[in-house]
């Protein structure tokens, strides 16, 4: 695969970025792209290995080192092929997955793993340019119907599959617009939304219909399923992990996942609400080390944040993992996002034990450090100046009231939809569950194979039999 000896000759590398100074006085995508040569390289560095572990660390198995070569020798149009074979989505993933592909490396063994997501966004951006995408209507008309509940990741993977294997698919969506937390939750300068919507096109024509500000269980009876032949509920992970500490109620502490939704409604013109959540000229404190969390830095820089801290209760990760110990699995180690080289002071082993205020409005936060097992350490506490608190906790299950309560699911012990990974069906024999709703909260990545497994679960379900892959 590749150059036989292109790891030796050639060095890894991935697109710049615009600025920190600039980028933050907008809302756009700011990765500065490859030039073509520059990118056969890249391809030119996979190694022929006997195994190839990419392809463990890749949820969805896409071939890597096939398009890789293919890049390397200019052949795009192959490139693609082989890319869409295993992936809906790849302008999805090759802009905002994690990469666990290239940690499973066998180049990573010397922090120098092939450019993979760099690749794969080359390619699919390649083949919308060149016109190469098109819809998918080879199948004949089988006459079943299919409800696809939540159009995020997980529900457009398994509607597309659905539909080209002839099913007429409805997908229902509570917002305006489909993409779940790629629309609403990931902010614009990571994932342009224009993006969602040329891939929302593509399956319009190919038959799938979308009803949008269609909230099953609130604003659409529950009961109008029983029209379908299947339903595959793809809702999510939304109910958000609290902070249960004294002061929790003063205005100016949020969920962070208010503050970015509303954000990304401002940018694409829809409606934020009554209240406006805005980090312009405030001390701003995030509590949570993860992606999102570094969302609401960058968009709290954008916005014009006098100050920034974010805070995690977890220790500080080493810089570079133990590479005998960890590799070819997913590392901790010390992420740092582009959010942060924008401006953000970083504190782990923190936990939040107050909030306090004046007259109802947050002051700020009263902090102590903790040891391995989170128990406070006596005389390192401290405080925290903040107007602006964002909860970036994580999730802890998808949620119950309306559509799974009504369908009278079971639930496993983390309070998630009981499913397999095999079957994917629930306690109702018809009634499907993918992605973050049966598995938890999770990446792209992994909603985009559990919608594509599903949809061979369902196509097996209804017709006895399926040609569709896993």
């Amino acid at each position: 695969m590749g150059k036989a000896t292109g790891f030796k000759e050639f060095p890894r590398q991935i697109p710049g970025y615009e600025k920190p100074e600039e980028r933050v006085k907008h809302y756009n995508e700011f990765t500065k792209s490859l030039s073509d040569a520059e990118l056969a390289k890249q391809g030119a560095r996979c190694m022929d290995c006997g195994v190839p572990f990419c392809h463990q660390g890749c949820p969805v198995n896409n071939i890597i080192p096939d398009w890789n070569d293919l890049v390397y020798r200019d052949r795009w149009a192959e490139a693609i092929e082989v890319l869409h074979s295993t992936n809906n989505f790849p302008e999805f993933t090759g802009r905002i997955c994690p990469a666990p592909c290239e940690a499973s490396c066998t180049l990573n063994l010397e922090d120098t793993p092939v450019a993979i997501k760099t690749i794969e966004h080359a390619i699919i951006e390649r083949a919308w340019a060149e016109g190469w995408i098109k819809p998918d209507n080879s199948k004949p008309r089988t006459g079943k119907k299919v409800a696809v509940v939540g159009g995020g990741p997980a529900g457009l993977a398994a509607a597309q599959q659905l539909a080209r294997a002839g099913h007429h698919v409805v997908v229902y969506e509570k917002n305006a617009h489909v993409g779940g937390l790629l629309r609403y939750g990931i902010p614009d300068f990571k994932l342009d939304k224009s993006v969602i919507e040329r891939r929302a096109a593509q399956m319009k024509a190919e038959g799938v219909e979308f009803r949008t500000n269609a909230h099953v269980g609130v604003t659409v009876p529950v009961a109008e399923l029983d029209a379908y032949d299947a339903v595959v509920l793809t809702g999510g992970s939304e109910k958000p992990r609290d902070l249960t500490v004294p002061g929790r109620e003063l205005a100016g502490v949020h969920f962070a996942m208010d503050f970015l939704t509303q954000q990304n409604r401002r940018v694409s013109g829809e409606a934020v609400g009554a209240v406006d959540i805005l980090a312009t000229g405030k001390k701003v404190v995030v509590i949570g080390g993860g992606d999102t969390g570094a969302d609401c830095v960058g968009t709290s820089n954008r916005q014009g944040a006098a100050s920034i801290t974010q805070i995690e209760i977890m220790a500080k990760p080493p810089v570079l993992e133990d590479k005998l110990v960890t590799w070819p699995k997913w590392p901790n180690r010390l992420r740092t996002s582009s959010s942060h080289d924008e401006g953000c002071e970083r504190r782990w082993s923190v936990a939040t034990s107050a909030f306090f205020g004046e007259g109802g409005v947050l002051k700020g936060l009263n902090c102590v450090e903790v040891d391995a097992k989170f128990q406070p350490i006596k005389g390192t506490e401290f405080t925290l100046e903040a107007d602006l608190v964002l909860l970036a906790m994580g999730f802890v299950h998808p949620v119950h009231e309306g559509v799974v309560d009504g369908l009278g699911l079971q639930k496993d012990g983390r309070g998630n939809v009981l499913a397999d990974t095999v079957k994917y069906q629930t306690s109702n024999p018809k009634v499907f569950a993918a992605g973050d709703i049966r598995r938890g909260q999770s990446l792209v990545v992994w909603a985009i194979r559990e919608g594509r497994q599903a949809a061979r679960a369902v196509d097996e379900f209804l017709m006895g039999a399926t040609t569709l892959p896993r």
